[in-house]
């Protein structure tokens, strides 16, 4: 007697061969991107104002309010050194939201991508779609506090416009890490882990709120290996108006982490979803 057809039983074995194979890049990628974006587009205005909150709250609270009581930091005033981070931290926060939170619920409560891996897609397409989505929204948030410095009187060098295209490299790096997570991830509370274990000691560490010269010989040598630290290596000293030192270094760790996280990220995947 035969047995009673299966779905998963048309799809291959597992294979570490196959999971682990370099990821097939296409423009159909852009479809899957279209796709989140004419989603977006419904509910543009409640999600930026989401985004753009809390780090404003923290620059203005902090740069006003903190800044009034400090004495210059890096010569400087607080909030010019604040902005500057301020940034940064809005960056990684939209990337690895979008790519933990939404990414997850259109991968696993919504089945979203089970719907479009029956179009003429691969997986690999609707992963970077995922990745560079959560790039653009990254790279929303992060030009539109750049856009509230300049009306500050902050930063008037142009230089700073640099970070216009540096926002969407610090979302593509933080979308590549926060990925493997959802690849990982059982359920949305499986987050928090990611959101206190990684994502809240960048923030102490890395710059954000105050120069790591302040804190000990090992915690500044456990910050030069986070990437945050490197994304603010490279805002900060543009909206000073100077030119980031060793910035070729800075934005080649950034892509490594973002080009890594995408592969493992895809690497888990293949085996969760295609297996």
């Amino acid at each position: 007697m035969s047995k009673p057809y299966s779905a998963a039983s048309t799809r291959p074995p597992a294979s570490p061969a196959r999971d682990w194979r370099p990821p097939a890049l296409s423009l159909r990628a852009l479809q899957a991107w279209r796709r989140n974006f004419l989603v977006w587009r419904k509910h543009a205005l409640p999600s930026m104002t989401g985004h753009l909150a809390d780090p404003m709250f923290y620059m203005l609270g902090l740069g006003f309010g903190l800044g009034a009581l400090l004495p210059q930091v890096d010569g400087v005033r607080y909030i010019n050194f604040l902005a500057g981070g301020t940034v940064c931290f809005s960056t990684m926060n939209s990337a690895s939201f979008e790519a933990l939170y939404s990414a997850f619920a259109r991968m696993q409560m919504q089945r979203t991508w089970d719907a479009i891996l029956n179009a003429p897609m691969t997986l690999d397409d609707i992963v970077l779609g995922e990745l560079l989505w959560a790039a653009s929204k990254a790279f929303l948030s992060g030009t539109a506090i750049l856009a509230v410095i300049w009306l500050l009187g902050l930063t008037h060098s142009p230089l700073s416009l640099w970070i216009i295209p540096l926002t969407f490299l610090i979302g593509i790096c933080f979308a590549g890490m926060a990925l493997v997570m959802t690849a990982l991830s059982p359920s949305f509370d499986f987050f928090m882990f990611y959101m206190t274990l990684i994502m809240t000691p960048m923030s102490l560490l890395c710059g954000v709120f105050f120069p790591p010269s302040q804190l000990p010989e090992a915690m500044q040598a456990v910050a030069q290996v986070l990437p945050l630290t490197h994304a603010v290596e490279l805002v900060r000293p543009l909206i000073y108006g100077e030119v980031p030192a060793r910035w070729p270094a800075h934005v080649a760790i950034l892509l490594v982490y973002g080009a890594t996280g995408f592969c493992i990220a895809l690497s888990i995947m293949r085996r969760r979803l295609l297996q």
